[in-house]
């Protein structure tokens, strides 16, 4: 046990040449936006993204998750949405770092549904 402990301390600076606790991180927001059983879906037309899916966009630099979920379901169906609950987050892999989406519902909004250039 002794000589693990030692080979660990030894090796500890490797370690932290190897091991960083920071990474590239792309932080999202999606919205189910739902009245009674029916929900909001968006038809993207992006090349990177085409198909049915949850409206929501990237999280901008100093803007909460809130902030962001509110901000980007106005951009991108024209509505307002209010007390949007977090209820889930899901991450993948990406390139030299991670996708996540913190996934939110509401079903209190106001406003004229409209198209964005995305879908």
């Amino acid at each position: 046990m002794l000589i693990l402990q030692c080979i660990y301390i030894l090796c500890r600076p490797l370690l932290k040449l190897f091991m960083s606790r920071t990474e590239n991180v792309e932080l999202t927001t999606l919205c189910l936006i739902y009245n009674g059983n029916k929900i909001l879906l968006q038809n993207r037309v992006k090349k990177d993204w085409r198909g049915y899916t949850l409206p929501g966009g990237h999280v901008e630099e100093n803007e909460s998750f809130i902030e962001s979920v509110i901000r980007e379901m106005k951009e991108e169906t024209g509505l307002t949405i209010y007390h949007p609950q977090l209820c889930g987050v899901k991450q993948f892999p990406i390139e030299n770092g991670r996708y996540v989406v913190f996934l939110f519902k509401t079903n209190q909004f106001e406003g004229e549904l409209l198209s964005s250039e995305e879908g």
